[in-house]
């Protein structure tokens, strides 16, 4: 395998080298690597490229979610991904990172170079929302390097969570309903029938604020997104590059990142519409919902929409209703629609540039280039800086940890009995006597 791939200490020694290479061919992509400095073994690797920092800045949601998966090669390691989301809703990767091990002080290191990334490229920091399982280091890092940002849990952890917790289906069902309710009142009548049903559910819920999960006290934005795994929408690329070398497992996902940016420019281009199919699909249905419903204006800005769900009231100034449909997605509800049609206004103009074909395909307008072949680093980095390398280059080591050679063992609980097992008992369907079976029946009936 190493003569086929290369060895996975050859990859940690090229790790800076690698990076520069990354630098070079795609401007304005950052490529960190650390180590330790008391033996110089792999600690930290950070990469972002130019195409993802340039396309979430200009044009995706403001919206990042965090995750990690175990990586399954020789020297193990974590994988940190941060990713936002396009137009159509898709995982959009902007950064990854690869650690020795997954602990408090690497969370809190990666969480601070994604600001550092995003201060660099943007003239004012957008105001995110942020997705992840709030564990202590994530919360810590969040609040130090984005003060300002809502930071949301992840609702497929905090579901699993409450799903160990009280393996209850009704409980399990009452939960995700309030979890997505639009209101407060609508919510509020859930977790009461949770407390009937059970007080320790209720008090679990209570001690896992709503205001970090539940749409109707969620005071970010999260258009629609309620979980953070990134790990498992790209569960393909992890699993095909998850157990190479380090920089393989990284070309891997170069690799997988350029066919999907000229993928989506491929598809966008043959989209005529103004709003990406499906934001326009939400709108169509919206439209047809509102068809029969009834408007009441009271001034240019506000209107009260009579439906069969009740009154509702819509200001199209401040792009708000009461459902607090519009508010959540960042697409005008059934009762804005209504309203919008009244007044002979374009649907499309209300809604986010987020949703817009044209921004879907500013997101993707960056190319990822190739990084050129190994055999090639040295002289293209030489031609570079004017000289040879110098020869007191760090290199740098494999980290510490390291995959036991075999399978792992199992402790097996075996039943009392002769040879750990509990010896079976035979039974006689002919006299009814154990201790032998029909065919070797001798019994005089």
């Amino acid at each position: 395998m190493a003569a086929v791939r290369g060895s996975f200490e050859e990859d940690y020694r090229l790790l800076p080298r690698y990076c520069n290479l990354i630098t070079m061919t795609n401007p304005g992509s950052m490529a960190l690597v650390y180590a330790d400095s008391a033996d110089n073994c792999f600690q930290r690797l950070f990469v972002s490229y130019h195409a993802s920092i340039f396309g979430f800045l200009n044009a995706c949601r403001p919206l990042i979610a965090l995750d990690k998966t175990l990586l399954k090669n020789k020297y193990l390691g974590t994988l940190m991904l941060a990713s936002g989301f396009d137009g159509e809703g898709s995982v959009f990767p902007l950064a990854f990172a690869v650690v020795d091990e997954e602990n408090d002080d690497n969370w809190i290191w990666f969480i601070s170079e994604l600001r550092n990334l995003l201060e660099i490229n943007a003239e004012n920091m957008p105001k995110l929302t942020i997705l992840s399982d709030r564990q202590k280091a994530i919360v810590d890092g969040v609040e130090a390097n984005f003060p300002t940002a809502f930071h949301g849990f992840c609702m497929s952890h905090l579901g699993d969570n409450f799903q160990r917790e009280f393996n209850n289906p009704m409980l399990v069902k009452l939960f995700w309903e309030a979890a997505h309710a639009l209101t407060n009142f609508e919510f509020d009548q859930k977790i009461l029938q949770i407390g009937e049903i059970s007080p320790a559910a209720f008090a679990w819920i209570q001690n896992n604020p709503p205001r970090f999960w539940a749409n109707a006290y969620f005071e970010g934005t999260r258009f629609g997104h309620a979980t953070a795994n990134v790990a498992d929408s790209l569960k393909s690329w992890i699993h095909e590059a998850s157990s190479l070398p380090l920089i393989q497992m990284m070309e891997c996902f170069r690799r997988k990142l350029m066919i999907l940016f000229n993928e989506c420019r491929e598809r966008s281009m043959q989209w005529t519409g103004t709003l990406v199919p499906s934001a326009e699909g939400h709108v169509l249905e919206a439209i047809e919902h509102a068809s029969a419903w009834r408007v009441l204006k009271a001034n240019e800005t506000e209107f009260e929409v009579v439906s069969q769900d009740g009154a509702f009231r819509v200001d199209i100034r401040n792009r708000s209703c009461w459902c607090r449909g519009w508010e959540l997605q960042g697409l005008p509800c059934t009762h804005a629609v209504a309203v919008l049609h009244s007044c002979r206004q374009n649907v499309h103009r209300f809604t986010e540039s987020y949703f817009t074909v044209a921004n879907y395909r500013k997101a993707y307008s960056q190319t990822i280039h190739p990084v050129p072949d190994r055999t090639l680093w040295k002289d293209m980095l030489e031609q570079v800086q004017g000289q040879e390398e110098s020869e007191a280059e760090v290199i740098i080591r494999p980290p510490k940890s390291l995959q036991p050679p075999a399978r792992p063992r199992k402790r097996r609980l075996r039943t009392e009995g002769v040879g750990g097992r509990a010896k079976r008992v035979v039974h006689c369907s002919r006299c009814n006597q154990t201790g032998h079976f029909r065919t070797t029946c001798a019994t005089p009936i």
